[in-house]
């Protein structure tokens, strides 16, 4: 999948995906609970990598961080900007994050590396080291499977990874996985979460 046709796909379903999941409200309270323990560990700049529409960007900056967010998408970039003023964003993709080498103290990817193709994984976890100095942590969210294979979401192809699997890519990245989270709600993918510490 490329970054063109993800970025289109979004761009077409922005608004209809800000009204439905555009708000920390609308999540789940383990999430909050995880990802607000999860900044409150760390101290110095932070990024919300693949921000959408920029809830949990302003959440972190609600809780005293110093935060920007970066997202594929204009649409989202844009929205984002009207709906929290306070908060810096722009556009940006895992190839380039435009971050300085180790110049953050953790980066936020929640469902944001769920397009990408397996193969294009390590690529942008090697971004996401570069970019966090050693000592900072990474918080990923993303769709648990049994194997890593691709499904149909809602807007467009994204792929189920076994948390094993993934940590893995974060060790051979330069991270050490500290916990891993997993959840399955009525009606909803199964969730996976995970902590890893950026060793050097």
């Amino acid at each position: 999948m490329s970054i063109s046709e993800v970025r289109a796909a979004y761009t077409e379903r922005a608004e209809e995906y800000i009204s439905l999941l555009g708000s920390v409200a609308d999540t789940h309270e383990l999430d909050r609970e995880l990802i607000t323990r999860w900044a409150a560990s760390l101290d110095g700049p932070l990024l919300d990598a693949g921000c959408g529409p920029g809830h949990w960007t302003d959440h972190l900056r609600r809780l005293g961080h110093d935060v920007e967010g970066v997202d594929l998408t204009p649409a989202f970039v844009a929205r984002a900007a009207e709906r929290f003023p306070a908060v810096p964003f722009r556009v940006a993709s895992f190839d380039d994050l435009g971050v300085p080498a180790a110049g953050l103290a953790g980066i936020l990817a929640w469902y944001s590396l769920i397009h990408l193709e397996p193969d294009r994984v390590p690529s942008a976890l090697d971004e996401l080291a570069r970019c966090i100095r050693p000592g900072g942590s990474l918080l990923l969210g993303f769709f648990d499977g049994v194997s890593i294979e691709p499904f149909a979401h809602k807007v467009v192809t994204a792929y189920f990874w076994p948390p094993t699997a993934m940590a893995q890519r974060l060790e051979a990245a330069g991270f050490a996985v500290e916990e891993v989270h997993t959840r399955t709600d009525p009606g909803r993918r199964p969730h996976a979460a995970i902590i890893a510490r950026r060793t050097s």
